[in-house]
């Protein structure tokens, strides 16, 4: 019997750049500073790319977006997760992503990136869970240097 559902897991981490915007889940999100990267640098966006990619075993996001390429200088990471959708024929039954940050404080900005990414995916809020953790000090994460994210989603093969 074939195998229709599949699992992805993905994880992204970016440094922390005084002078960049900051995008999370494709939303602008209010900060003094951004994510250092060649395209937007959408750490949630980029997990979930890469959890989308292993679900349909076709690689990873560096395959498919090269940061050496000029084509993909700047890109929206909403572009990229667009082009990732048109792949294959597959439903997304559900993603769960935790972004862990130190700052800005996410946790009010969770329900519109939940609905902003389930908007992207053509599926519903209740299939998107979006977690915001601290690293408590530990690490380029806990020091405010960095900010990171893991994905992890459930496909069905049609």
């Amino acid at each position: 019997m074939k195998m229709n559902m599949r699992i992805g897991f993905g994880y992204d981490i970016h440094p922390v750049k005084a002078g960049r915007q900051l995008f999370l889940g494709g939303l602008q999100i209010p900060s003094d500073v951004g994510l250092e990267g060649h395209s937007d640098a959408d750490v949630l966006l980029h997990a979930l790319c890469d959890a989308l990619l292993g679900a349909l075993a076709r690689g990873d996001i560096g395959e498919h977006f090269p940061d050496t390429a000029k084509s993909t200088k700047g890109m929206r990471s909403s572009e990229m997760v667009e082009r990732i959708l048109n792949m294959r024929s597959f439903e997304i039954a559900n993603v769960d992503a935790t972004v862990i940050a130190e700052k800005p404080i996410l946790s009010p900005h969770k329900e519109d990136i939940q609905k902003n990414v389930a908007k992207m995916l053509h599926i519903d809020t209740a299939a998107v869970s979006i977690k915001a953790k601290r690293n408590e000090g530990f690490g380029l994460i806990g020091e405010g240097k960095a900010i990171a994210c893991y994905a992890v989603v459930l496909i069905r093969l049609k």
